[in-house]
């Protein structure tokens, strides 16, 4: 849930878990290093999604931080217990479209609520949809204690300079997370050499459909942006980033690592966050900053980057339920009684 928190006073967005974009991952698949797994995690309740919501993956392959491939999830209206998906894969201009468009690859699929993954695959495209092991690991109660987050100011303004802060608790080893997980082809992707990922969700209200959250980097949404900014940030679209943000963060990084602005820009080109797209070179081994992969404290990274270092690590450890075969991310724990 690296990327939760992202509504208003730490919420989710809109006050609907089902439209919170949790966390991103891309790796190589580890049966077959010829195919891409791009993984969008949503709803920390891990159950049915919104049915008048559009989830997307955008791919950017040419640098110009623009869709190049979309491939967006739909859900039905959950009934009994049960849910489908829909998943439709868009190129070139039609990918920038904000609707699900494109060729319909996989059709009618059930959601999987148990233990056992409904793992559907159509062509090239291997896909699931539904309840697993959030792999996400943090220490929540050292995260509140480090931070200040009166006053809708989120995870931006730390308690620097005094002691660890931290308890070595994971506070995510029982959590459950909605996985959408596709596998497909490298070579579908266009990297050249590499591709830059960002995901979205867009809800229908009155006839239109409002951009409520995005998913890049992980943990840039609560660390960088107040309420005041927050909402205007999800909505917002990666090739307006650098120009829209780059002060706002600069500015912050003045405060959380005493940060001069030269350095700053530096640090944010060093790790890429703006735009805020996930880059991932699949010739590359997949670790975060490329790509993202289980097994990434992405928690210590942020706090060092935010603080020049002087955050300690909260010295947790990856979750052990990780699987090495599709879908990849751990079978969901028992629902609490």
């Amino acid at each position: 849930m690296s990327n939760h928190f992202t509504g208003l006073s730490l919420g989710p967005p809109l006050g609907d878990q089902r439209l919170d974009l949790c966390d991103l991952y891309a790796f190589q698949s580890p049966a077959d290093p010829s195919r891409t797994v791009l993984i969008l995690n949503a709803n920390p309740s891990a159950d049915a999604l919104h049915p008048d919501a559009i989830y997307r993956l955008n791919i950017d392959n040419d640098g110009d931080c623009l869709t190049d491939i979309a491939i967006s999830y739909v859900f039905s209206t959950p009934q009994n217990g049960k849910q489908t998906a829909n998943v439709f894969v868009a190129k070139g201009a039609e990918s920038r479209s904000v609707e699900a468009v494109g060729t319909k690859i996989i059709a009618d699929a059930e959601v999987s609520f148990g233990a056992t993954p409904n793992i559907v695959r159509s062509g090239t495209y291997t896909f699931f949809a539904g309840s697993r092991s959030d792999a996400f690991f943090f220490d929540f109660d050292g995260i509140k204690s480090l931070f200040d987050t009166s006053g809708g100011r989120n995870f931006t303004a730390p308690h620097l300079g005094g002691k660890s802060p931290w308890t070595g608790v994971d506070s995510n080893t029982k959590a459950n997370v909605f996985s959408m997980v596709i596998e497909l082809p490298t070579s579908e992707l266009g990297a050249k050499p590499e591709i830059r990922i960002w995901g979205r969700c867009s809800v229908r209200r009155d006839g239109q459909l409002l951009h409520v959250d995005r998913a890049g980097h992980p943990s840039v949404s609560s660390f960088f942006n107040t309420d005041e900014t927050k909402e205007e940030y999800n909505a917002s679209e990666p090739v307006n980033d650098r120009n829209r943000w780059l002060d706002q963060f600069v500015h912050l990084m003045g405060h959380t690592g005493n940060y001069t602005r030269e350095e700053a820009i530096a640090a944010i080109d060093k790790d890429r966050i703006l735009p805020d797209m996930l880059c991932f070179d699949p010739s590359k081994p997949a670790m975060y900053p490329n790509g993202r992969v289980f097994t990434d404290d992405v928690i210590d990274h942020r706090l060092a980057f935010l603080s020049k270092g002087d955050i300690p690590s909260d010295g947790l450890k990856p979750h052990t339920d990780i699987l090495k075969e599709f879908p990849y991310i751990g079978t969901p724990h028992p629902a609490k009684s």
